[in-house]
């Protein structure tokens, strides 16, 4: 939580600086008040939790009732959640709350829509994955809606997973000297995985006997040819321009993860506005 209340606290830094020339000249220190938030469009809700540490950051007396909860869809026009305290404070946090809220349940939302889609396609076997395209300093928060979302994470950062990619395999001259290497230092509890980039480098990944191979940029026929040469020798991820057209071709190669960066670098915020009233 140290890392969410250090974005909040930098969000309401630049935001507001060395005070808010309106607020404070409109309204008294003491005032209490309401803020209603409002959902303005059909949404996934997420973030709902870090939106009242903003209020709180400001007003630590501040609360919420919450009428959805992270993870529901809500309807247009629906109340969100009801925020009490101190009317400066609410006034002060809005848009910093309300973009913490936008952003994460836009990603949520769209994250929700590519999980129906496979849903409705019969291809609940295959799993959706996030990656590490997220925005700087809100990977915690971008991982956790797309959860919201319906969805699964792909490794967190560098330090918790191995994925041997493109650079590392130039580097190291070869996937079999890469996963050698791997396999002198790294511990026997952590899965190792290969990014392939032709059905050659899959053969490859398979006589190192890794983990996972991740199949990047290939195409369908391509694709097909690697799970069927894998034959369940490793799990196979696919990567690389994944949208809502393709993922159920995708996931009907018989492919067990799909991996996409569009979940948390493409999705738009959505609408939630912030109704106050004096109380």
């Amino acid at each position: 939580m140290d890392t969410i209340d250090r974005l909040i606290d930098l969000a309401l830094d630049e935001d507001i600086g060395p005070g808010d020339i309106t607020t404070q000249a409109l309204i008294d220190n003491q005032a209490l008040g309401q803020g209603l938030l409002v959902a303005k469009q059909e949404m996934v809700l997420a973030g709902l939790d870090v939106a009242l540490r903003v209020f709180k950051r400001l007003d630590r007396h501040t609360t919420l009732v919450a009428h959805y909860h992270d993870g529901q869809l809500v309807a247009k026009n629906q109340a969100l959640a009801t925020v009490s305290g101190r009317l400066q404070a609410l006034l002060q946090a809005e848009r910093s709350a309300l973009n913490f809220l936008q952003r994460l349940s836009g990603i949520a939302t769209l994250t929700r829509q590519y999980v129906k889609v496979l849903q409705a396609n019969g291809c609940q076997g295959t799993k959706l994955v996030d990656t590490r395209k997220t925005t700087p300093g809100w990977r915690v928060l971008e991982k956790y809606a797309v959860k919201m979302g319906g969805a699964g994470n792909h490794r967190l950062g560098l330090f918790d997973g191995i994925l041997v990619k493109d650079n590392h395999i130039a580097a190291c001259g070869g996937i079999a000297e890469a996963v050698k290497r791997l396999r002198q230092s790294a511990s026997h509890l952590v899965k190792i995985e290969v990014e392939t980039e032709n059905l050659k480098q899959v053969r490859q990944a398979l006589e190192a006997k890794v983990d996972v191979i991740m199949l990047d940029n290939m195409d369908l026929a391509q694709i097909r040819e690697a799970v069927e040469m894998i034959a369940g020798q490793a799990l196979v991820e696919v990567s690389g321009g994944v949208t809502l057209d393709r993922i159920v071709e995708l996931a009907k190669t018989g492919v067990d993860l799909i991996s996409c960066g569009a979940l948390t670098h493409s999705a738009t915020a959505v609408d939630i506005s912030m109704q106050i009233k004096a109380t």
